[in-house]
Protein backbone atom coordinates (compact mmCIF):
# COMPACT_ATOMS: atom_id res chain seq x y z
CA UNK A 1 0.00 0.00 0.00
CA UNK A 2 1.33 3.11 -1.07
CA UNK A 3 0.88 5.95 1.44
CA UNK A 4 0.06 9.84 0.02
CA UNK A 5 -0.35 12.91 1.51
CA UNK A 6 -1.85 15.33 -0.30
CA UNK A 7 -0.60 19.43 0.04
CA UNK A 8 -2.56 22.03 -1.92
CA UNK A 9 -4.33 25.49 -0.68
CA UNK A 10 -7.11 24.68 -2.90
CA UNK A 11 -9.78 23.01 -0.74
CA UNK A 12 -11.80 21.75 -3.77
CA UNK A 13 -8.73 20.34 -5.18
CA UNK A 14 -7.09 19.49 -2.02
CA UNK A 15 -10.85 16.82 -1.15
CA UNK A 16 -11.12 16.25 -5.44
CA UNK A 17 -7.69 14.63 -5.07
CA UNK A 18 -8.47 12.90 -1.89
CA UNK A 19 -11.22 10.98 -3.83
CA UNK A 20 -9.28 10.55 -7.15
CA UNK A 21 -5.92 9.23 -6.09
CA UNK A 22 -7.94 6.98 -2.81
CA UNK A 23 -9.99 5.18 -5.35
CA UNK A 24 -7.02 3.27 -6.48
CA UNK A 25 -6.59 0.24 -4.38
CA UNK A 26 -2.55 0.01 -4.10
CA UNK A 27 -2.77 3.86 -2.62
CA UNK A 28 -4.23 4.99 0.60
CA UNK A 29 -4.50 8.78 1.59
CA UNK A 30 -2.73 9.63 4.75
CA UNK A 31 -3.88 13.07 5.21
CA UNK A 32 -3.97 16.22 3.81
CA UNK A 33 -3.05 19.77 4.08
CA UNK A 34 -3.13 23.33 3.08
CA UNK A 35 0.29 24.12 2.69
CA UNK A 36 4.22 22.70 2.67
CA UNK A 37 3.83 23.77 6.75
CA UNK A 38 0.87 21.71 7.55
CA UNK A 39 2.29 19.03 5.39
CA UNK A 40 5.22 18.75 7.93
CA UNK A 41 3.29 18.56 10.92
CA UNK A 42 1.33 16.09 9.54
CA UNK A 43 4.45 14.25 9.55
CA UNK A 44 5.50 15.18 12.59
CA UNK A 45 2.37 14.15 14.30
CA UNK A 46 2.54 11.09 12.69
CA UNK A 47 0.79 10.28 9.32
CA UNK A 48 3.07 8.07 7.20
CA UNK A 49 4.18 9.36 3.48
CA UNK A 50 5.70 7.28 1.02
CA UNK A 51 4.61 10.03 -1.39
CA UNK A 52 4.32 14.11 -0.83
CA UNK A 53 1.86 15.28 -3.70
CA UNK A 54 2.34 18.84 -3.62
CA UNK A 55 1.50 21.97 -4.77
CA UNK A 56 3.95 24.69 -5.86
CA UNK A 57 2.23 27.90 -5.46
CA UNK A 58 0.93 28.62 -1.88
CA UNK A 59 0.47 30.93 0.61
CA UNK A 60 2.10 30.58 3.50
CA UNK A 61 5.25 27.77 2.78
CA UNK A 62 5.36 26.83 -0.87
CA UNK A 63 5.85 23.83 -2.51
CA UNK A 64 9.26 24.39 -3.25
CA UNK A 65 10.34 25.20 0.42
CA UNK A 66 7.76 22.53 1.84
CA UNK A 67 9.69 20.28 -0.40
CA UNK A 68 13.21 21.38 1.31
CA UNK A 69 11.66 21.18 4.91
CA UNK A 70 10.33 17.45 4.22
CA UNK A 71 12.70 16.12 2.43
CA UNK A 72 15.30 17.32 5.48
CA UNK A 73 13.16 15.54 8.01
CA UNK A 74 12.10 13.02 6.45
CA UNK A 75 14.20 12.08 3.36
CA UNK A 76 12.74 8.53 2.77
CA UNK A 77 9.62 10.34 2.03
CA UNK A 78 9.45 11.82 -2.11
CA UNK A 79 7.89 14.36 -2.90
CA UNK A 80 5.97 15.02 -6.71
CA UNK A 81 5.10 18.00 -7.55
CA UNK A 82 1.40 18.87 -9.23
CA UNK A 83 1.09 22.19 -10.52
CA UNK A 84 -1.09 24.46 -12.72
CA UNK A 85 1.95 26.06 -13.36
CA UNK A 86 4.00 25.42 -15.83
CA UNK A 87 6.86 27.32 -14.13
CA UNK A 88 10.24 26.04 -15.08
CA UNK A 89 12.10 28.33 -12.22
CA UNK A 90 10.19 26.68 -9.23
CA UNK A 91 10.03 22.95 -11.15
CA UNK A 92 14.04 23.64 -11.00
CA UNK A 93 13.98 24.79 -7.38
CA UNK A 94 11.83 22.15 -6.26
CA UNK A 95 13.93 19.82 -8.37
CA UNK A 96 17.06 20.87 -6.39
CA UNK A 97 15.64 20.49 -3.18
CA UNK A 98 15.20 17.31 -3.46
CA UNK A 99 11.67 16.60 -5.60
CA UNK A 100 11.15 13.30 -7.51
CA UNK A 101 9.87 15.49 -10.40
CA UNK A 102 6.57 16.63 -11.21
CA UNK A 103 3.16 16.74 -13.49
CA UNK A 104 0.75 19.53 -14.32
CA UNK A 105 -2.97 19.10 -12.92
CA UNK A 106 -4.59 19.42 -16.16
CA UNK A 107 -3.19 15.69 -17.06
CA UNK A 108 -5.47 12.97 -17.02
CA UNK A 109 -6.49 11.39 -13.77
CA UNK A 110 -4.91 8.07 -14.34
CA UNK A 111 -1.86 9.87 -15.49
CA UNK A 112 -1.35 11.01 -12.14
CA UNK A 113 -2.31 7.92 -10.47
CA UNK A 114 0.52 6.41 -12.83
CA UNK A 115 2.80 8.84 -11.55
CA UNK A 116 2.82 8.48 -7.92
CA UNK A 117 3.36 4.72 -8.47
CA UNK A 118 6.04 5.27 -10.68
CA UNK A 119 7.80 7.71 -7.74
CA UNK A 120 7.30 5.36 -5.05
CA UNK A 121 9.00 2.41 -7.67
CA UNK A 122 12.15 4.55 -7.38
CA UNK A 123 11.60 6.73 -10.67
CA UNK A 124 11.37 10.05 -11.12
CA UNK A 125 9.39 12.26 -13.45
CA UNK A 126 11.26 15.08 -15.02
CA UNK A 127 10.39 16.12 -18.54
CA UNK A 128 13.56 16.63 -20.84
CA UNK A 129 12.51 20.06 -21.85
CA UNK A 130 13.01 20.61 -17.87
CA UNK A 131 15.87 17.90 -17.71
CA UNK A 132 17.90 19.97 -20.28
CA UNK A 133 17.00 23.39 -18.67
CA UNK A 134 18.55 22.25 -15.20
CA UNK A 135 21.57 21.00 -16.89
CA UNK A 136 21.90 24.63 -18.42
CA UNK A 137 21.30 25.89 -15.43
CA UNK A 138 23.86 24.27 -13.75
CA UNK A 139 26.16 24.97 -16.36
CA UNK A 140 29.43 26.65 -14.30
CA UNK A 141 29.77 30.28 -15.27
CA UNK A 142 31.77 31.32 -17.65
CA UNK A 143 35.87 31.06 -16.29
CA UNK A 144 34.73 28.49 -13.73
CA UNK A 145 36.41 25.54 -13.65
CA UNK A 146 35.05 22.76 -15.70
CA UNK A 147 33.23 20.16 -14.31
CA UNK A 148 35.59 17.02 -12.89
CA UNK A 149 34.92 13.46 -14.49
CA UNK A 150 32.81 11.35 -12.28
CA UNK A 151 35.87 8.93 -11.64
CA UNK A 152 37.91 12.17 -10.34
CA UNK A 153 35.12 11.61 -7.47
CA UNK A 154 36.22 8.12 -6.76
CA UNK A 155 33.41 6.45 -8.26
CA UNK A 156 33.83 3.24 -9.95
CA UNK A 157 33.45 2.12 -13.70
CA UNK A 158 30.05 0.84 -11.95
CA UNK A 159 29.46 3.40 -10.10
CA UNK A 160 29.00 5.77 -12.91
CA UNK A 161 26.64 3.73 -14.71
CA UNK A 162 24.43 3.16 -11.86
CA UNK A 163 24.83 7.24 -11.73
CA UNK A 164 24.03 7.63 -15.46
CA UNK A 165 21.28 5.62 -15.49
CA UNK A 166 19.30 7.09 -12.56
CA UNK A 167 20.05 10.39 -14.20
CA UNK A 168 18.15 8.69 -17.55
CA UNK A 169 15.08 7.94 -15.04
CA UNK A 170 15.68 4.43 -14.33
CA UNK A 171 14.57 1.92 -11.87
CA UNK A 172 16.69 -0.23 -9.69
CA UNK A 173 15.20 -2.81 -11.00
CA UNK A 174 15.53 -1.73 -14.73
CA UNK A 175 19.45 -0.42 -13.69
CA UNK A 176 19.56 -4.03 -11.99
CA UNK A 177 18.32 -5.74 -15.74
CA UNK A 178 20.79 -3.29 -17.57
CA UNK A 179 23.74 -4.22 -15.40
CA UNK A 180 22.83 -7.59 -14.53
CA UNK A 181 23.11 -7.12 -11.37
CA UNK A 182 20.26 -8.09 -8.04
CA UNK A 183 18.26 -5.12 -7.21
CA UNK A 184 19.68 -5.57 -3.30
CA UNK A 185 23.68 -4.85 -5.59
CA UNK A 186 21.89 -1.59 -6.53
CA UNK A 187 20.75 -0.40 -3.47
CA UNK A 188 24.17 -0.79 -2.00
CA UNK A 189 25.66 1.17 -4.95
CA UNK A 190 23.80 3.75 -4.98
CA UNK A 191 24.02 3.87 -0.83
CA UNK A 192 27.98 3.63 -1.65
CA UNK A 193 27.67 6.89 -4.35
CA UNK A 194 25.49 8.97 -2.27
CA UNK A 195 28.44 8.58 0.88
CA UNK A 196 30.81 9.29 -1.48
CA UNK A 197 29.34 12.09 -3.39
CA UNK A 198 28.11 13.27 0.11
CA UNK A 199 24.20 13.55 -1.43
CA UNK A 200 21.26 13.01 0.55
CA UNK A 201 18.73 11.09 -2.49
CA UNK A 202 18.81 10.04 -5.83
CA UNK A 203 17.05 13.14 -7.89
CA UNK A 204 20.46 15.28 -6.08
CA UNK A 205 22.69 12.12 -8.16
CA UNK A 206 20.77 13.11 -11.39
CA UNK A 207 21.10 16.76 -10.83
CA UNK A 208 25.08 15.80 -9.92
CA UNK A 209 25.46 13.78 -12.88
CA UNK A 210 23.95 16.68 -15.20
CA UNK A 211 26.15 18.79 -13.57
CA UNK A 212 29.18 16.79 -13.79
CA UNK A 213 29.15 13.61 -15.88
CA UNK A 214 27.70 14.92 -19.17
Amino acid sequence: MIKVVIVDDDSFIRESLKVLVGMDPDIQVTGAAGDGGEALKLLESGAEADIVLMDIRMPGINGVEGTRLIKQRYPQAAVLMLTTFDDDEYIIEALKGGASGYLLKNIPPDRIIQGIKTVHEGNMLIHPDIARKLANFLQPAAGNTSPCPLESYGLTKTEQSVVKAIAEGHSNKEIAAELFLSEGTVKNYITEILSKLRLRDRTQIAIFYLKNGR
